[in-house]
């Protein structure tokens, strides 16, 4: 089941999810068996225990500004800052190796 669903691929929204219910019980029991071998817990949680985490102060008319443009984009406004944080580090490198010519 696990090596099918590595290789799927849909069509379209409407195909997955089909897809997704009409295995729903055979998915369930190889999530109750990884959990008994201990082989679960691989996926976004793991992920996020090993990254380091860091606070910053913001003015809250930023976050305010931050919230507003995020919910636009479907986002929580935590993902959007790191978003904006990552392309602004990417460009300034960009422009760091541009100007070492």
């Amino acid at each position: 089941m696990l090596e099918e669903l590595k290789n799927k691929t849909f069509a379209n929204e409407a195909e997955e999810a089909a897809w997704w219910e009409s295995h729903e019980d055979a998915l369930a029991d190889e999530f109750e068996k990884a959990t008994a071998e201990g082989r679960a817990g691989i996926g976004t949680v793991v992920k996020r225990a090993a990254l380091p985490s860091t606070t910053i102060r913001l003015d809250p008319e930023d976050i305010a500004k931050a919230r507003v443009q995020a919910v636009k984009r479907g986002l929580r406004y935590q993902t959007y800052l790191k978003m904006i944080i990552h392309e602004a580090l990417r460009e300034a490198e960009g422009e760091k190796k541009a100007v070492n010519f």
